[in-house]
């Protein structure tokens, strides 16, 4: 007859045995797919990854060296969103705006806004 500590000790030690299995079979799920991505089947996944693998070589510190009639569409591009956006000169148009939002100033008494 089992006592219920060596049930509770056998419990245990399955669990920790699935859970070892599980943790293995997902590592060989990702080995798997990091090979399928490696190597692909499908002509169009592949041209994929070989562009991929193009652009990395061609960038530098994370930019692409551009030719100077992309540089110039891009500037004009840019110009334009100044005028629509209301940017102008010395506004950095590709960071995120800075929002300033001032309290309004209440009467003391009635706690109203005053009246300008």
């Amino acid at each position: 007859m089992k006592s219920p500590r060596q049930a509770k000790h056998r419990k245990m030690l399955s669990s920790r045995l699935i859970g070892g299995l599980k943790v293995a079979q997902t590592s060989v799920m990702v080995t798997r797919n990091l090979a399928a991505a490696q190597k692909a089947t499908d002509p169009i996944q592949q041209l994929f990854l070989d562009k991929i693998r193009e652009y990395k070589q061609k960038s530098s510190g994370g930019k692409l060296d551009v030719s100077p009639a992309i540089a110039k569409e891009m500037k004009q591009e840019l110009d334009k969103l100044e005028k629509q956006y209301g940017g102008g000169s010395g506004v950095d148009m590709t960071s995120f705006p800075s929002f300033k939002f001032e309290e309004p100033k209440l009467d003391p008494i009635n706690e109203q806004p005053i009246s300008k």
